[in-house]
């Protein structure tokens, strides 16, 4: 269980420093990601982005286990 979490805190650190670099994938602005801008509001569910990014862990989670 330890080895897990260690996994899981440096891949976050990795996307944490990749993130410059990340952002330009366009993850965020895709349609499907809803964004609301009022007044003094601005709310925003990035759905599609999360469901592609649970996709493509998915997918690397099943391919190591194999």
């Amino acid at each position: 269980m330890s080895r897990t979490l260690i996994v899981l805190g440096l891949i976050l650190v990795a996307g944490g420093l990749l993130w410059p670099w990340l952002s330009r994938l366009g993850l965020g602005h895709l349609p499907g990601d809803i964004v609301i801008h009022r007044q003094h509001l601005h709310l925003y569910f990035p759905i599609t982005s999360s469901l592609l990014v649970s996709a493509v862990a998915s997918l690397i989670v099943w391919l190591i286990g194999r």
